[in-house]
């Protein structure tokens, strides 16, 4: 049974990459511009001063604006360098301009300086969610090992409209995320 749940995500997490990478550009522009909106609106909702945050890369949702927001209102930004063994060392994001490249792609702050506190808020990507709030990632399990152990902040994944499934499948260490935007009205209609 485990070994079914492993191919199943896998096969979405192919499909889901495919059809992120075919996306139009023009509506990946629109979609992303909302969701750093929806993101700004929750970090005013919920009274964030300390957030946790990727840096996109590749087809990712790009937050790049949201992020630059926060660094505007003086909010402690906090992203991940990915290290061995599904762990995470969480850096201080000061700049976007002083970054270092690391493994799978991913980014981080120059300078190493380590982040020791708690969270507010963490925004988490992925490549697929369901309705009950669990999210399918890259499969590395690094943002569940992470969350594992942040139950007190209000953790909000973003995906695009067709990463949304109704139901995925779930392993023990999936961890549940408290929201999920992956909605866009448009006017009334969907851009999808």
């Amino acid at each position: 049974m485990e070994s079914a749940i492993k191919m199943e995500k896998i096969r979405i997490r192919n499909q889901m990459l495919q059809q992120r990478e075919r996306m139009p550009r023009s509506k990946k522009i629109i979609y992303d511009k909302w969701v750093c909106e929806r993101l700004w609106e929750a970090v005013k909702a919920h009274q964030v001063k300390t957030l946790h945050t990727y840096l996109p890369m590749g087809s990712e949702i790009d937050i790049t604006p949201f992020i630059e927001k926060c660094l505007e209102k003086d909010l402690v930004v906090v992203v991940p360098k990915t290290l061995s063994k599904r762990r995470f060392e969480n850096l201080i994001l000061t700049s976007l301009c002083d970054l270092e490249s690391g493994v799978f792609g991913t980014r981080y702050p120059s300078g190493n300086h380590i982040f020791q506190g708690t969270y507010d808020m963490i925004v988490v990507p992925g490549l697929a969610c369901d309705g009950e709030g669990y999210r399918l990632g890259y499969g590395g399990g690094y943002y569940d090992t992470f969350l594992a152990n942040q139950m007190k902040a209000f953790k909000i994944g973003i995906f695009y409209p067709f990463q949304k499934k109704e139901n995925l499948p779930k392993e023990a260490h999936d961890i549940r995320l408290d929201k999920v935007v992956s909605k866009y009205p448009l006017e009334g209609k969907r851009i999808w």
